[in-house]
C-alpha cells in the first residue's frame, strides 16, 4: 500500500488579495474615466472578488469573469491568444475558440506569486487596451513582480 498522499496543497490568492485586485482596477478605471467591471477568480478559476462600476456594460460582468478564468485556466494572459492560436493547427483552433467562458482578446491577467499561479484578473467594460491597462494596474497592486 502506499503511503502518498490522495491530495496535494495548491496556493490560491486569499480573499483580502483579491478584494484589493478589484478595488485597485476601478481606481485605475476612474482615473481613466471608464466604467468597467473587474472580477478575480482563484487558481481554479472560482469567482473570489467582483466589483461593478455604475455604468459598466451589462454584458461585460460575464466577459470579466471569463477572462479571469482563460486567464487562470492557461496561465496565459487573454490578449497574447490570437498570437498563441497561429501555432497550433486548425483542429486546435475550431476547438479551443468556440469553448464556453473562453476569451482570446485583451483584459485578462494570471496571477502569479513566486512562480505559482495563485489566480488571474479580468477586466470589461472599456477598449482592449484599456482593459488591458486596467487589468495591469490592478495586478501590480499585489507587489508581485
Amino acid at each position: 500500500m502506499s503511503t502518498s498522499s490522495l491530495s496535494v496543497a495548491q496556493a490560491v490568492i486569499s480573499a483580502d488579495s483579491a478584494a484589493r485586485v478589484v478595488a485597485a482596477a476601478v481606481a485605475h478605471a476612474g482615473r481613466l474615466g471608464v466604467r468597467v467591471n473587474a472580477a478575480v477568480v482563484d487558481a481554479g478559476g472560482t469567482l473570489a472578488a467582483f466589483l461593478r462600476m455604475p455604468g459598466a456594460p451589462l454584458h461585460s460582468v460575464d466577459i470579466a469573469i471569463d477572462k479571469a478564468y482563460t486567464a487562470a485556466s492557461f496561465g496565459l494572459p487573454t490578449g497574447r491568444w490570437h498570437e498563441e492560436l497561429q501555432r497550433h493547427s486548425a483542429a486546435v483552433r475550431d476547438g479551443l475558440v468556440p469553448r464556453p467562458r473562453f476569451v482570446g482578446f485583451g483584459g485578462g491577467l494570471p496571477i502569479v506569486e513566486r512562480g505559482a499561479l495563485i489566480g488571474a484578473v479580468g477586466i470589461s467594460g472599456a477598449s482592449e487596451e484599456q482593459d488591458d491597462a486596467i487589468a495591469d494596474a490592478a495586478r501590480a497592486a499585489l507587489n508581485l513582480e
